[in-house]
C-alpha cells in the first residue's frame, strides 16, 4: 500500500537554529538536545513545538516458530505479558505512568482470547504466525491487512490530537523474526544479528542461529527481494503492523519514538517502503541485543541512551522521552541573550 512522506521542509531551519544558539549559553553546549530542538521545530514546522498527547504503543503478537525453540520462554508468556500490561504491572507501565506516556496495547495477533478490555486495542490478524521454519510466516494478503490495520491505528490518534507516538513490543520469538528480517534487509551476516534475546544459554543460543539460519535456506531469497516479501517470510503480526503503524504516524507529522532492536526491525522494513520516515524518528537507545548495531548503522543514527537495555516493550522510548520534552522546553522557554541582558561572547 502506498504511503506519502515527504521529505521535511528546510524553511524553517535557518530561524531555529539562530533560536538555539541565541539562548543563554554557549554555542552547542547542550549537545544532542540541541539537534532534537532543531529536528521537532521542522517535523512541526514551527519555532514553538508542542508534543501533545503522546502516546506509547505496545504490538503483541505469537510467532509459530517459538514453538521449535527460538525462545527461552514458552509462548504463553505471550498473553500472560498482554495481561500483565493490562493490569499495570511490567516496566512499561511503571516508566509511562512515570512520564505522563498515555499506553496502549495492540493485539496484533496472539495466540489467546482476551475479549473486551480498558487500554487493549483488538486489531488480531489470528492466533500467531506460521512457522517460517516450514513456510512463510505470512502471506501478502496479510502482509499488506497488518500495515494497514496499523496505519489505521495512528490515523485515530492523529485525529484525536496526538503528536508524539512511542513504540514497544511484545512477542515470544520476536527477536528471531528481527535477527531475520535485519539479516535479510542490512545484508549484516546472520550470525551477527542473533542475539540471546529473552536470556538463552549458549546451547540455546547454538540452537536459535542453527533455526534461524535453516529459515534462511528455506526462504532461499534473492539479494533484492521485495520488502513486503521478506515481512511475509519472516515478520509478525506485531512486527508488521508497527511498521504500518510508524508509517501512517509519519504521514501524519507525528514524532516516533524508536525503541529497541524489535521495533527498529519494524522501522528498517518502514523506510524500505518509504524513505522519508527517518526524518520523524528519534532513537531512543541502543539495545545490548547485537543485531541493533547494525540497524542504527544501516538508518545512520545515534541513540540518545546507551543504559544494556534489552527488555523490550518500549521501556527504552519511556526513559528516553523526559530528554524530548526537555529539548522542547530549552527551545519554548529558555531565555535568550536579549531578553535576559546577558552578553554574548565577543
Amino acid at each position: 500500500m502506498p504511503f506519502s512522506i515527504p521529505p521535511l521542509d528546510s524553511a524553517l531551519d535557518a530561524a531555529l537554529q539562530n533560536k538555539i544558539d541565541q539562548k543563554t549559553k554557549p554555542l552547542g553546549s547542550l549537545g544532542q538536545l540541541e539537534k532534537l530542538a532543531l529536528q521537532l521545530g521542522r517535523i512541526q514546522q514551527t519555532l514553538t513545538p508542542k508534543l501533545a498527547h503522546p502516546h506509547l504503543l505496545v504490538f503483541a503478537g505469537d510467532h509459530g516458530a517459538a514453538r521449535a525453540g527460538v525462545s527461552a520462554f514458552p509462548q504463553d508468556v505471550t498473553w500472560q505479558m498482554v495481561e500483565n500490561f493490562l493490569a499495570g504491572g511490567a516496566a512499561i507501565n511503571v516508566f509511562a505512568r512515570l512520564n505522563g506516556l498515555q499506553l496502549k496495547v495492540i493485539d496484533a495477533g496472539v495466540a489467546h482470547d482476551f475479549g473486551l478490555r480498558q487500554g487493549l486495542i483488538d486489531a488480531s490478524m489470528g492466533r500467531g504466525t506460521r512457522s517460517y521454519l516450514d513456510e512463510p510466516a505470512m502471506s501478502s494478503a496479510d502482509v499488506t491487512a497488518a500495515l494497514a490495520r496499523g496505519a489505521a491505528i495512528a490515523y485515530a490518534l492523529a485525529d484525536e490530537g496526538c503528536k508524539v507516538v512511542g513504540f514497544g513490543d511484545m512477542g515470544i520469538g520476536n527477536t528471531a523474526s528481527a535477527s531475520l528480517i535485519t539479516h535479510i534487509l542490512t545484508g549484516t551476516p546472520l550470525t551477527d544479528c542473533i542475539g540471546r534475546g529473552t536470556g538463552l544459554d549458549d546451547d540455546g543460543l547454538a540452537r536459535k542461529r542453527a533455526l534461524l539460519a535453516q529459515a534462511v535456506r528455506r526462504a532461499a531469497l534473492p539479494d533484492n527481494a521485495d520488502v513486503l516479501q521478506v515481512l511475509g517470510e519472516f515478520g509478525g503480526f506485531e512486527i508488521v503492523m508497527m511498521a504500518g503503524a510508524m508509517l501512517g504516524a509519519a504521514e501524519r507529522g507525528m514524532l516516533l519514538l524508536i525503541d529497541g532492536f524489535i521495533v527498529t526491525a519494524a522501522l528498517l522494513a518502514a523506510s524500505r517502503l518509504a524513505p522519508g520516515i527517518r526524518d520523524y524518528c528519534i532513537y531512543c537507545h541502543r539495545s545490548a541485543e547485537p543485531g541493533h548495531r547494525a540497524q542504527l548503522h544501516d538508518l545512520r543514527a545515534e541513540p540518545l541512551l546507551d543504559l544494556g537495555l534489552r527488555l523490550g516493550e518500549g521501556t527504552g522510548a519511556a526513559l528516553a522521552w523526559p530528554l524530548v520534552q526537555a529539548a522542547a522546553a530549552f527551545l519554548n522557554e529558555m531565555a535568550s541573550f536579549e531578553s535576559a541582558g546577558v552578553s554574548e561572547k565577543s
